[in-house]
């Protein structure tokens, strides 16, 4: 694991703390990664990076919607990790300075790492929280308990507060938590047997 990421460190510069337990694949239970496939990205076992498919459709629907940026709500978890282990966080002009060195580590560590190593990174550096980082720390931030006794509802909340974990809290938990760990609950339910997911997070 990355001794520190630069968001992590931005986010202790700016005052709100840092709170991370990073954890090994087999402590990370089986809920918190099929709860990240089914909210963040269902394809995760089968692309090689990029949900190119998601990403077409998102250039196609800014063509005819000028509110709609190209390519928002496009990013896979191996775009994030990469994002969140070797680059940093922002929009406007630095967001499309990183989308160059943001497709290279995506490669890479799709090449190198694989999915599960890929899967276990993301679950330990992700910020989860005003300072929070990791399923760990948030399991004993939010719930009091380590992430391997977090029950299936508990990994949906943390998860669903990953668009804007600032401003949708787990805790309190926030109206838009409510609702998305709710859908997350039935998504993980829809892709539960599925062949390949099922594998990955069993391993």
């Amino acid at each position: 694991m990355p001794p520190i990421t630069i968001t992590q460190l931005s986010d202790w510069v700016s005052g709100n703390g840092l709170h991370r337990d990073y954890i090994s694949w087999d402590e990370i239970p089986s809920n918190a990664k099929l709860a990240a496939i089914a909210s963040e990205d269902q394809l995760f076992p089968e692309h090689g990076g990029f949900d190119w498919e998601a990403i077409e459709k998102s250039i196609d629907a800014s063509k005819t919607d000028p509110t709609k940026k190209a390519g928002a709500g496009t990013s896979t978890i191996s775009q994030q990790t990469a994002k969140n282990v070797f680059l940093w966080q922002g929009e406007g002009f630095t967001k499309y300075i990183r989308k160059i060195p943001e497709i290279y580590f995506t490669k890479m560590i799709e090449w190198i790492w694989g999915k599960k190593r890929i899967m276990e990174v993301y679950l330990n550096v992700i910020e989860m929280g005003k300072g929070i980082y990791g399923i760990e720390a948030a399991a004993q931030s939010y719930y009091h308990v380590p992430a391997k006794k977090l029950t299936r509802a508990e990994c949906a909340q943390i998860i669903a507060c990953l668009p804007n974990p600032k401003i949708y809290t787990v805790q309190p938990m926030s109206r838009y938590v409510n609702w998305k760990s709710k859908w997350i609950l039935r998504q993980m339910n829809n892709i539960a047997d599925d062949k390949q997911i099922k594998e990955l997070i069993q391993q």
